[in-house]
């Protein structure tokens, strides 16, 4: 009997073949796929060694993307144009780590609001404007003939404006509808809101923000980096590096929603709200190398613009949401 103790080495032996792609080993690795040739049970040291070592190397090239995004307005665009590319995180990936980040903790922190009221909560508002108004009316008319007056008016004013609300929003959903007969599925889903509950009508329109907001505005960059080059004609810059510039700007704006919702303090949010406004003309004229005025006037022009895109895409998503009732 053979009782002979196989050595460890010969244990973790390099086997012919490679086991991922079977290609003949000539060496510690494949060269085909890369793989390693020996292959031996992971350890927990192992996974934390690796674990912490891709970590480290990615907390470097995060850490100097970040520092530059935050406090180098037009600094990172330059420096990828530049051709400085694998110290820093790729654009793309940068604004979609920060948009999917910012839209979860939206969405955990629950203070998107379409802000529409429940209408069961319209005539105790109604009421309660008419005790207030009846209060400063008794204050004042001591004669009970004229407290009674001064009540009736005040409940009938208040009726009136309710009435007329009620008025414009029914006439406003008639025409919507009436423009919706020619597609009847549109129609149908709208019918289908309108029979909900306001609550329920809240959380379609929160629904269709969280689900259709992000591939709306991401589907502006292009849009971002068209206007950039039309307020820049002549300046040289391929339509690349207005989207370059879109995405890191952008991506900007998102971190700092970001901290807002992390640090909800006045003094910071008020300071974060500054820094967001003076980085966009800032980022433009490093970029760009124009003027002072020239990139104010470009910037007021930019914003414009895409404020109201911004604001369709946000309206656009919310009303999306009324197409996905019942489904």
């Amino acid at each position: 009997m053979n009782t002979a103790v196989t050595p460890v080495a010969d244990a973790h032996a390099a086997p012919a073949n490679c086991p991922n792609c079977d290609t003949v080993l000539t060496g510690q690795f494949c060269s085909h796929c890369g793989q390693e040739a020996i292959l031996h049970h992971a350890s927990v040291g192992e996974f934390l060694h690796e674990f912490v070592g891709h970590y480290v190397a990615l907390e470097g090239k995060l850490w100097g993307t970040v520092m530059r995004l935050l406090f180098r307005p037009g600094v990172l665009t330059l420096e990828y144009m530049r051709g400085r590319r694998v110290r820093f995180v790729q654009p793309l990936r940068l604004y979609l780590t920060l948009s999917l980040l910012f839209f979860a903790l939206l969405k955990f922190s629950g203070t998107f609001s379409p802000g529409m009221t429940e209408g069961n909560e319209a005539p105790q508002e109604h009421a309660a404007a008419a005790t207030k108004t009846a209060e400063k009316a008794q204050s004042k008319v001591q004669d009970k003939a004229e407290l009674k007056a001064a009540i009736k008016q005040a409940a009938g004013a208040d009726q009136d404006k309710g009435a007329e609300e009620t008025r414009i929003d029914i006439d406003g959903n008639e025409k919507l509808k009436s423009y919706l007969d020619g597609w009847p599925a549109a129609r149908h889903q709208l019918d289908a809101f309108d029979k909900l509950p306001s609550a329920e009508k809240i959380k379609v329109f929160q629904n269709g923000f969280y689900h259709y907001a992000p591939y709306a505005i991401f589907a502006l960059m292009p849009v971002f980096a068209l206007l950039l080059k039309v307020l820049y004609l002549g300046s040289g810059r391929r339509f690349g590096d207005h989207l370059l510039f879109a995405l890191h700007t952008n991506a900007f704006a998102y971190f700092t929603f970001i901290l807002m919702l992390l640090v909800p303090w006045g003094f910071v949010q008020f300071v974060l709200w500054c820094w967001l406004l003076g980085y966009l003309p800032w980022a433009m004229r490093r970029v760009y190398n124009s003027g002072r005025g020239t990139t104010l006037l470009r910037w007021l022009l930019l914003m414009s613009f895409y404020s109201i895109l911004i604001g369709l895409a946000v309206a656009g998503s919310m009303l999306a949401g009324i197409m996905t009732i019942g489904h």
